[in-house]
């Protein structure tokens, strides 16, 4: 997932380097949401391995 976020971020800079802005800006929120949603899934993924352990 956080190789997706990757991905759309230099989508859009590429696009806005070109002056595609509405697509730029789409995918920088398309970037933000998943690199969000991989945040999230790490935090939990942390939380839930620890309990686990003990």
């Amino acid at each position: 997932m956080l190789r997706y976020s990757i991905t759309f971020l230099i989508i859009a800079i590429i696009a806005a380097i070109l002056g595609f802005g509405g697509i730029a800006g789409a995918a920088a929120g398309i970037a933000q949401i998943l690199f969000v949603l991989f945040l999230i899934l790490f935090v939990v993924s942390l939380i839930f391995g620890r309990r686990r352990a003990v």
